[in-house]
């Protein structure tokens, strides 16, 4: 249990996209020098390896893994799940809180690397997939985030280092707080599409899914552009469709592509210019692939992990 100290545990770190190597040998320093065996299963290709692997885990650290009633039902003797990064909606809170298991996020960990994606994005688009055509500086536009955590802090740092003008909307941070932070409070999330870029920060919620849609879309000013680093689920994609064919000046910057091939594939055909100028659609979910990123949330996921453990310690514990 949580606060019994000194005892033998089983870490399952099961990361079907891994960790880098370094990485790995961080986390597993962690949980070595508190007397606990890091057990790896890394680059899994059926959840069945994963059904089986969690049957001895006291806990996991996972990346985009699913954690859900199925996983639960195999784990016997878990206590805790970390998720080494800020989104969590691949863990299912109602079932962990129902079998008294421990969910965890490392925020903040991994904004800089997002940060530093959103700007490689924009600085694509805007300069036109460095075709050899004249394209335009970042100085004096401005961006809009949706949401104002750790990411978008970040985002807004380096905005401010391009000469931006930064606006927010985050129903849980104050309006006077978002100004002491540098950013212009936004009553509305109606309010951000005035502006040319929109970043989206807001977790997968019921609220969330689906909202960004051709309403909100078709108000953005000429050169409008949605950054979405967040999930691709809260995204209208029938929409975003429409919005493509109705305007020719339209951008979607996204690290989060649809997990529907047709979807995805319906968007590209309906973008009708030269695909990486108007659209952009990362390999594979990228924000976090840093070596720095790889490192700060692995190991703060093993740190939190022997904490709750040792001291009972539960600061970053998620709520269904």
């Amino acid at each position: 249990m949580a606060g019994e100290a000194g005892k033998a545990r089983t870490v399952l770190l099961a990361t079907e996209k891994a960790f880098a190597a370094d990485a790995v040998s961080k986390i597993e320093a962690v949980t070595s020098a508190a007397g606990y065996k890091l057990v790896r299963l890394e680059n899994y290709k059926s959840k069945d390896d994963l059904l089986k692997a969690v049957a001895d885990a006291d806990a996991m650290i996972i990346r985009s893994d699913k954690v859900d009633q199925a996983v639960l039902d195999k784990a016997a003797k878990l206590k805790i799940v970390v998720r080494a990064g800020a989104g969590y909606d691949n863990i299912d809170l109602k079932a962990t809180e129902g079998k008294g298991v421990v969910s965890m996020n490392t925020p903040g960990q991994n904004a800089n690397a997002v940060a530093e994606l959103v700007f490689g994005m924009m600085i694509t688009s805007a300069r036109n997939n460095y075709d050899g055509t004249s394209g335009f500086e970042l100085v004096n536009r401005s961006i809009a985030f949706y949401g104002f955590g750790a990411v978008a802090r970040a985002v807004h740092k380096l905005a401010q280092g391009f000469g931006m003008k930064s606006f927010a909307y985050d129903p849980y941070i104050p309006a006077e707080k978002i100004a002491e932070m540098g950013a212009t409070p936004v009553a509305t999330v109606a309010g951000l599409f005035e502006h040319q870029y929109v970043s989206l920060h807001v977790p997968l919620t019921a609220e969330t899914k689906a909202s960004i849609n051709k309403e909100l879309l078709m108000k953005m000013p000429k050169g409008g552009t949605l950054i979405n680093t967040a999930r691709c689920e809260v995204v209208h994609e029938a929409d975003m469709v429409e919005v493509f064919k109705a305007r020719q000046d339209f951008c979607y910057l996204c690290d989060v592509a649809p997990d529907d091939k047709a979807a995805k594939e319906a968007m590209t055909a309906a973008v009708g210019d030269k695909f990486g100028k108007r659209l952009i659609f990362t390999a594979k979910k990228m924000g976090a692939q840093t070596l720095e990123a790889n490192d700060n949330c692995g190991v703060a996921a093993a740190n939190q992990i022997v904490a709750f453990f040792e001291k009972g310690e539960t600061r970053f514990a998620l709520k269904a």
